[in-house]
């Protein structure tokens, strides 16, 4: 192996430790604790070396969102494999998100910090466009079947995903803990009721 191979392994073995000691840090004490100093201690590295590799703390950060997405994209991508038909799929979507978020939530924590991103962010992050396709294909298909053809398919994404986020959200602060049947009737008096919105 010539020296440019070398150098090129070494910086790609470097970035992949930064990241995963960073992950680490995030799993132990949460994301808002991460920093450049955390890191560069816990892989026993000068803080500048950090920098020849992320700008700051946030494209750390926005890596693991990119690897969080990257995950839950792959669940998505299962739910609609075994579902038979967009209303199925939109279910099947909507129990694999909650399962993600709580099987996950260090992961979840790190994508949602500042809370849903923006149309820009999305159109800026191939994992997030990813995403929004997964969820507004069988949008689009119940809404081109329903009464209202007219309907803004992304308005509808969005209404999908906040209403999801929203119950995974009061469920992380420990408002709804230990009562798994009601959020489970919760979660699926939306989907129904999402649905049936979406035909009418």
């Amino acid at each position: 192996m010539g020296i440019t191979e070398r150098k090129k392994r070494h910086k790609e073995e470097l970035h992949a430790s930064i990241l995963a000691a960073a992950w680490q840090l995030v799993v132990e004490d949460g994301w808002q604790a991460l920093s450049i100093r955390k890191i560069a201690d816990a892989i026993e590295y000068s803080v500048p070396v950090i920098y020849d590799h992320f700008e700051n703390k946030e494209a750390i950060l926005l890596e693991l969102t990119k690897q969080g997405f990257r995950k839950l994209n792959h669940d998505l991508l299962e739910a609609i494999e075994l579902a038979a038909d967009p209303e199925s799929q939109i279910e099947g979507m909507a129990y694999a998100y909650w399962r993600f978020a709580f099987n996950n939530k260090a992961y979840y924590q790190v994508m949602y910090g500042l809370g849903i991103p923006s149309c820009e962010t999305v159109n800026q992050i191939s994992e997030l466009s990813t995403f929004s396709g997964l969820i507004l294909q069988p949008i689009r298909e119940l809404i081109s079947k329903g009464q209202h053809p007219d309907t803004d398919p992304f308005l509808k994404l969005h209404t999908y995903w906040s209403m999801l986020h929203g119950l995974i959200s009061i469920n992380m602060m420990g408002a709804q803990q230990d009562k798994e049947e009601l959020n489970q009737m919760v979660l699926k008096d939306f989907i129904r009721g999402f649905i049936s919105g979406l035909k009418a």
